[in-house]
């Protein structure tokens, strides 16, 4: 019991570290829009100012600049909507029905998102209910424009989140899960045991969320450190999260088509060397120690050299004697392997040739290459890989 309360309040620790900058941003913003609103501007009761810079903050974390701004033109346009509306025929159910109806209206119109659709009648729906009428229809449409653009400035210049940060948290689970099918992958075709196999195709399946919040971190912080001089800083460390992300997500689906051909494998009872579940296994280490690398913001060189292992035990396996699946596994092994290479930022030209090096074809007399290919399956009848998905 002690050690699953002190696990507990390890997560509410963390979930609290994580959330502090966004509730001193929040703290900020909501300060100096009331500020800037009632003291600068003189308005009396500006309270849609620190509204409109809170739900802006809260909405944008993790959100592109373009979802951030529709935001507060949504807030901006609920409240003028609403204001108007009330000005010309008062208050009460019907009213507040239109407002809600125009405001969805004009928001879908000027072709906005879902958040400047919600946000543009939630606010509409605040002034009809828990606002008077002042005689003044337009100021309270100001004091959203105040406090959302104060909600911004906080966000890009005063107090940025720090985008490393940021997307290293989202990172560390992607590459985790990545790792965990890859070793799972290993373990199944040493064991021989197609549900392993099965298993491992499901967690990569299920990562396929965590890559998408990994690419949305990223573009958030790339818009972060566009705006926030603070932040410039960080653009170099930046950047191998930024050129790596796509490949990563190659690699994905080529180690995907990989599993289901291993799978394969299994059910034909086709023939499984040790060395190629060997080869799994070095490759899934090669994404751990990208992982570690890049939180550490050194050269991935470790993941490099471990990729390239995988590359060389892929051919060795190969040089064994493999069934048709079996090849399909070890070309996707090296497809991985190169994908792998380019996130670490090798050029395309060079990750090829160093798979191939490693693999052992080059160099390799062209006969010894021949016999060995006709050791092989025949490639299918239009001569290109499976397509992914195959098996």
């Amino acid at each position: 019991m002690i050690g699953v309360a002190r696990d507990r309040a390890d997560a509410v620790a963390k979930r609290a570290r994580a959330g502090l900058m966004l509730a001193l941003q929040a703290g900020l913003a909501a300060g100096l829009a009331w500020y800037l609103a009632h003291d600068v501007i003189g308005r009396p009761a500006p309270f849609f100012a620190p509204i409109a810079a809170v739900i802006t903050l809260a909405s944008s974390v993790g959100q592109r600049m373009r979802r951030t701004a529709e935001l507060v033109a949504g807030v901006a346009v609920g409240i003028g909507l609403g204001d108007g509306i009330i000005l010309l025929i008062g208050t009460g159910p019907v009213q507040i029905g239109l407002i809600v109806l125009l405001a969805v209206l004009v928001a879908t119109a000027v072709g906005g998102g879902p958040p400047l659709i919600v946000q543009s009648a939630s606010s509409a729906v605040l002034v009809a209910t828990l606002t008077v009428q002042t005689g003044h229809p337009w100021t309270r449409f100001f004091d959203a424009l105040v406090g959302g653009g104060v909600g911004l400035a906080v966000m890009t210049v005063l107090l940025p989140i720090n985008p490393l940060s940021v997307v290293r948290r989202a990172a560390d689970p992607a590459l985790r899960a990545f790792t965990a099918g890859l070793h799972e992958a290993a373990l199944g075709l040493s064991d021989g045991d197609p549900d392993v196999i099965e298993a491992a195709l499901a967690r990569l399946r299920s990562a396929e969320g965590t890559f998408a919040a990994f690419g949305t971190a990223i573009e958030a912080a790339r818009e972060n450190v566009a705006f926030a001089p603070a932040r410039w800083h960080s653009r170099g460390a930046l950047a191998q999260y930024v050129a790596g992300a796509p490949q990563l997500t190659y690699a994905l689906r080529n180690v995907r088509v990989m599993i289901r051909r291993a799978q394969t494998a299994l059910n034909d009872r086709e023939r499984v060397p040790e060395v190629l579940p060997a080869s799994v296994r070095h490759l899934g280490d090669a994404v751990d120690l990208l992982r570690q690398e890049w939180a550490r913001g050194v050269e991935p060189v470790e993941t490099r050299e471990r990729a390239l292992r995988a590359a060389a035990e892929s051919g060795r396996a190969y040089d064994t004697g493999l069934g048709y699946s079996g090849g399909v596994v070890v070309a996707q092994i090296r497809t991985s392997v190169a994908d792998l290479l380019r996130a670490t930022g090798v050029e395309y030209a060079e990750a090829t040739r160093q798979v191939r090096v490693a693999v052992g074809w080059r160099g390799r007399p062209h006969g010894a290459r021949n016999r060995a290919a006709r050791a092989r399956p025949p490639a299918p009848p239009s001569g290109r890989s499976p397509e992914p998905g195959a098996g």
